[in-house]
C-alpha cells in the first residue's frame, strides 16, 4: 500500500517505529533476517520501521506494510558523517522508495566539504515531496534542522558527536527542548533502552518514538544480563 505524505505522519504519531539494523560485524547480519525483525515488530504493534541499506529495505517492503525510514550507512575517508551522507545515497533510497528518509544533520562537515544547508538544497531540488528527518545531536543543530525546512527532527546522533558526546543519556533533557521550544516534530531516538524510557519519552510529546538496540540487537541485550549477574556474583559471598 502507497501512503500519502499525511497518511505516513499520522500512522507513526504517537506510535512506536523499530529499528532494524545489523552491520556487516554483527551475527545478524542477514536481509532476511531484517526482514524477520520487522514482521516480528509489527505483529507486536510497531507502526513503523527504520531500516539500514537497499537490500534490507528491499526485502523488509516484502515482508511487512510499514512506513520506512531509510537510511543507508557510507564512511567516506574525509569526512565522519556517514548516515545518508552524500546524494548518491539519496537517489539510492530514492529510487527504491521510502516514506521518510533519514540523513545526518549534525554541524560537522559532509563528504567533498558540502555543507547541510548545500545538501538539504541539492535534495529539495530534485526530490521536493520526500519526507526528510534530521538526524541530529544537539539543540543547536535541531533548531538549525528545522529552519532549513526537515519535516522531522531526531535526537539520534546526540552522545555520538563530539559536540553531544557529555550530554546525558538518554537525551530526554533534548527531547524536551526539541518540542517545548523549538515546537518541532520530534523522532525521539537514542539510547530508549526501557517501555519506561520510550513512554518517558512520548510523554514528553514526541511525535514518535524510535528503539533499536533494545528489541534487535540480541548480544546487546544479553551483555545487560550478562553484566547484571556479573554485577551481582561481585557483590554476594559465595
Amino acid at each position: 500500500m502507497k501512503y500519502n505524505r499525511k497518511e505516513i505522519l499520522e500512522k507513526i504519531r504517537g506510535k512506536l517505529i523499530v529499528s532494524c539494523q545489523a552491520l556487516p560485524d554483527e551475527p545478524l547480519h542477514s536481509s532476511f533476517i531484517m526482514s524477520r525483525m520487522a514482521l516480528a515488530a509489527q505483529m507486536s504493534g510497531a507502526e513503523g520501521i527504520r531500516a539500514n541499506s537497499i537490500e534490507d529495505i528491499h526485502e523488509i517492503r516484502k515482508t511487512v506494510d510499514l512506513p520506512i525510514i531509510g537510511i543507508i550507512k557510507k564512511d567516506y575517508p574525509d569526512s565522519p558523517v556517514y548516515i545518508t551522507p552524500t546524494i548518491k545515497e539519496v537517489d539510492a533510497l530514492m529510487e527504491e522508495g521510502v516514506e521518510i528518509m533519514a540523513v545526518d544533520a549534525t554541524d560537522r562537515m559532509r563528504p567533498d566539504g558540502m555543507t547541510l544547508d548545500a545538501f538539504f538544497a541539492s535534495i529539495k531540488e530534485k526530490y521536493p515531496d520526500q519526507i526528510l528527518m534530521a538526524d541530529c545531536s544537539t539543540l543547536q543543530e535541531c533548531q538549525h534542522a528545522l529552519q532549513l525546512g526537515f519535516d522531522l527532527i531526531g535526537t539520534t546522533m546526540n552522545g555520538y558527536t563530539e559536540a553531544s558526546i557529555a550530554e546525558a543519556v538518554p537525551p530526554l533533557q533534548l527531547m524536551e527542548q526539541v518540542v517545548h521550544k523549538l515546537h518541532a516534530p520530534l523522532i525521539a531516538e537514542g539510547h530508549l533502552d526501557t517501555p519506561e524510557l520510550a513512554a518517558k519519552a512520548m510523554h514528553l510529546g514526541a511525535w514518535a518514538v524510535v528503539v533499536g538496540s533494545a528489541i534487535t540487537r540480541p548480544q546487546v541485550i544479553t551483555r545487560r544480563f550478562v553484566d547484571a549477574l556479573e554485577k551481582h556474583n561481585g557483590d554476594t559471598d559465595i
